[in-house]
């Protein structure tokens, strides 16, 4: 049956910045399709853990700042001593800074550029050595942006990043697809999480941005369930190099 193509049993994922929102609610998603979890995370994702272990899998705690890249091989070969063995990257980590582009300083462009680009290609990386060394190919899910597709206002390193994850998700789809690996994206649009909180409050700002959404609402974690099992499944097994919009319409209009 079609559904059975959906399911993640046996499967081990590694999920960054999974401790909260959207994240969390991925490293979930997939936990509910069969996968085990290891979670990467800067603070205690508690919270996550309960909830995965609650389903009735299990979620290995990995701490690291994933700003200094020259931890992931070590990250990949603890994930591996703890599970055996690495099936999916969720690569969800990421932050973001807000400043006039004209006053905007080099240490924020460097914190931004470093975490959501540069972290995300190395782990992707090592990852991808691993799945090459199983010899049963893998998934790696980025997380994208409607600033991929989009300008913005006031986030220049922010843009100049998700467009870059859609440029490397792409370059790794063409090189890694021999072996198996799928490399693909998600771009969320705009969605209720503690990233948005000040933008919801304002009742000018929010009111202009649910008008220009076709479905009249706000995005939530939930709706990234979909996308990222399908993502992370053999149903996506010919799917390579794309970016899959969970805007609620935001990009058709």
């Amino acid at each position: 049956m079609a559904l059975e193509a959906f399911k993640l049993d046996g499967k081990v994922a590694i999920v960054t910045g999974c401790n909260t929102g959207l994240g969390q609610g991925m490293a979930l998603a997939l936990a509910q399709a069969g996968a085990d979890i290891v979670g990467v995370n800067r603070t205690d994702p508690a919270d996550t853990r309960r909830q995965v272990e609650a389903l009735g899998q299990r979620f290995a705690d990995l701490r690291a700042n994933l700003s200094d890249i020259s931890g992931i091989e070590g990250l990949v070969e603890q994930a591996l001593a703890l599970s055996g063995r690495v099936d999916i990257l969720v690569n969800n980590a990421g932050i973001i800074r807000r400043e006039d582009a004209i006053n905007f300083t080099e240490k924020d462009w460097d914190e931004v550029m470093d975490l959501n680009l540069k972290a995300c290609f190395f782990f992707s990386q090592a990852v991808a050595r691993q799945f090459v060394a199983q010899g049963t190919g893998g998934k790696i899910i980025n997380v994208a942006s409607m600033l991929s597709f989009q300008g913005g206002v006031r986030v220049p390193s922010y843009t100049a990043s998700k467009s870059g994850v859609t440029g490397i998700t792409r370059l790794m789809a063409n090189e890694w697809a021999g072996h198996g690996i799928n490399v693909n994206a998600i771009a969320p649009g705009y969605m209720a999480t503690h990233n948005t909180a000040a933008l919801r409050a304002d009742a000018k700002r929010n009111a202009a941005i649910l008008e220009r959404i076709p479905a009249g609402r706000w995005g939530t974690p939930d709706d990234l369930a979909g996308p990222v099992v399908f993502l992370a499944s053999r149903a996506s097994d010919y799917v390579n190099g794309y970016t899959v919009a969970v805007d609620g319409g935001w990009l058709a209009r």
